[in-house]
């Protein structure tokens, strides 16, 4: 079970790594990177993000780049949410891929 503090924590993650994912995908035409959710250790020590990458074609390529910048990102986050959190957390990223599982089971549907 989610404890308050880690939802908060959670949603505040989530509306700032995607504005830094807006700002960064905005310089590349084309591709679209959104935090699906964020979830937070216990301890507030390790943030899970979920992205989901439109096209998804691109979506492998774009996670490894995303996953050897993560030091960067976490710095652009805690700059963000210093005046929130002590400490910012781990970040490690995952690739969300709900989205084609469900386009898969309305193609499946149609037929």
């Amino acid at each position: 079970m989610e404890s308050t503090r880690q939802a908060k924590i959670s949603r505040l993650l989530q509306k700032e790594l995607s504005e830094i994912f807006r700002q960064q995908t905005a310089k590349t035409h084309g591709t679209l990177v959104s935090v699906s959710i964020v979830r937070v250790s216990p301890d507030l020590s390790v943030a899970k993000a979920y992205l989901s990458i439109f096209p998804s074609e691109k979506s492998q390529e774009l996670l490894e780049s995303i996953r050897e910048s993560a030091k960067t990102i976490r710095y652009e986050l805690a700059q963000r949410v210093r005046f929130q959190l002590r400490k910012c957390p781990e970040l490690s990223f995952y690739l969300d891929d709900s989205l084609d599982y469900i386009d898969n089971i309305d193609k499946l549907l149609t037929k």
